[in-house]
C-alpha cells in the first residue's frame, strides 16, 4: 500500500523549511530506488517502522530494521530497496530550505550516515500529522506544513543515534554471544529457526546479521566447526572409521563429508589421518 502527497516547490525563502513530499509505503516488496548523484535537490529522511530493507552507501550494503533511518542530502546518490521476504513499512519525507545544510551539520547530522531512533512514537505521530495536513488541506495552509516539517526534523535530530555507535554493536553482540553455543553443538542438526529465536530476530534477518558480523553464513560457520572437530577426532580416535567420525561430526553421508573435507583441507580424511600417523611415528 502506498500513501504519498506532493507539494508544489516554493521559490520564496519565507520558510526556514518546507516539505516537497511526504508518504508511507506498507508491505511493498518491490519498493526500490536508485537516484544518481546530482539528481535530487531536496533532503530526504527514510525511516523504517517495521520489516527490513537495504541501503547502499559508497558501494557497501547495510541492513535497516525497525527504528532505523537514513538521511540524504541534496545531490547525494540514493540506493535503497525493501527486503523481499520481510518487506519494510517505510515512512519518508523530502524537504528543503536554504539554511538547512548548516543547521543539520551543526547538529551532527551528516550525509552518508545511518541512524536509529531512541524513541519512535512521537516521530511517527508527527509524520502522521504532516501526512494528514497534506491530505486534508494540500498547500492551503503552508505555515502549518512548514511547522509540521520542522517539528518532524527537530524530533529526528533529538532522537537519532548513529547506528555505528549503538545498534550495530548491539546486533553484532547478539551473534557473538551465540558463537560458543553454536560451536559446541555444531555436530547436531543445524536448525535456523532455533538460532534466530535465540537471537530474537527472524530467520532471514539472522542470516543477514550473521554474515554482516562474521563475513560468512551461519552454515559456513557450522561447517568449519564440524570439520575442526572431525580433524581432531581423526587424530585422536584412530580406532574409529572415517564413516563413524563423519556421522558423529554431523555428516550422515560419508561422500559428502569427504567432499567438504577435501574442499577445505585439499586432501581426503583418509590421507589426513595417514599424514598425522606418519608425524606421530617420526
Amino acid at each position: 500500500m502506498k500513501r504519498q502527497f506532493h507539494m508544489v516547490t516554493r521559490s520564496d525563502s519565507i520558510y526556514f523549511i518546507y516539505p516537497e513530499s511526504v508518504g508511507q509505503y506498507i508491505s511493498e516488496p518491490d519498493h526500490h530506488m536508485h537516484r544518481k548523484p546530482n539528481q535530487m535537490i531536496s533532503y530526504n529522511i527514510h525511516f523504517v517502522e517495521s520489516g527490513y530493507g537495504f541501503v547502499k552507501l559508497n558501494g557497501v550494503e547495510h541492513i535497516l530494521g525497525p527504528g532505523d533511518a537514513v538521511i540524504y542530502y541534496p545531490q547525494q546518490e540514493q540506493i535503497y530497496y525493501s527486503s523481499k521476504d520481510e518487506p519494510w513499512n517505510i515512512r519518508w519525507i523530502h524537504f528543503y530550505g536554504d539554511k538547512l545544510k548548516d543547521y543539520l551539520l551543526g547538529n551532527n547530522i551528516k550525509p552518508g550516515q545511518l541512524w536509529t531512533l531512541k524513541q519512535t512514537e512521537l516521530w511517527i505521530k508527527l509524520h502522521d500529522e504532516l501526512m494528514q495536513e497534506a491530505e486534508t488541506n494540500s498547500m492551503l495552509n503552508p505555515t502549518q506544513l512548514s511547522a509540521s516539517t520542522y517539528a518532524l526534523v527537530v524530533n529526528f535530530i533529538e532522537q537519532a543515534i548513529p547506528i555505528t555507535e549503538r545498534k550495530q554493536g548491539e546486533t553484532n553482540k547478539k551473534i557473538l554471544d551465540l558463537l560458543p553455543e553454536m560451536q559446541s553443538s555444531a555436530t547436531e542438526p543445524f536448525e535456523l529457526d532455533y538460532w534466530s529465536t535465540k537471537a530474537d530476530v527472524s530467520p532471514h534477518y539472522f542470516c543477514k546479521l550473521f554474515k554482516q558480523t562474521m563475513s560468512i553464513t551461519p552454515m559456513e560457520f557450522i561447517t568449519r566447526c564440524r570439520l575442526q572437530i572431525a580433524k581432531q577426532w581423526l587424530q585422536e580416535r584412530l580406532d574409529c572409521s572415517i564413516g563413524q567420525i563423519a556421522n558423529e561430526a554431523g555428516y550422515p553421508s560419508v561422500s559428502y563429508f569427504n567432499k567438504r573435507f577435501m574442499e577445505y583441507e585439499k586432501i581426503t580424511p583418509t590421507t589426513y589421518r595417514e599424514l598425522y600417523a606418519m608425524t606421530i611415528e617420526s
